[in-house]
């Protein structure tokens, strides 16, 4: 009978020192990004003013 793919152990990677700084560093321009988008998304509300919802469609 064959094993579960469940009890079998998981296999893990061991990163290096200069793939887990990559990492970071990619987490944050990531982060930053996301950031900056939802403060231009936020901004341009502000702009458009209350009374963009109240337009034709």
């Amino acid at each position: 009978m064959a094993t579960p793919e469940r009890d079998k152990p998981v296999e893990t990677v061991e990163l290096t020192e200069k793939q887990r700084k990559a990492r970071r560093n990619r987490s944050v321009a990531i982060a930053i990004a996301l950031a900056a988008l939802v403060v231009i998304f936020y901004l341009v509300t502000l702009a458009k003013g209350p009374g963009m919802m109240n337009r034709p469609l």
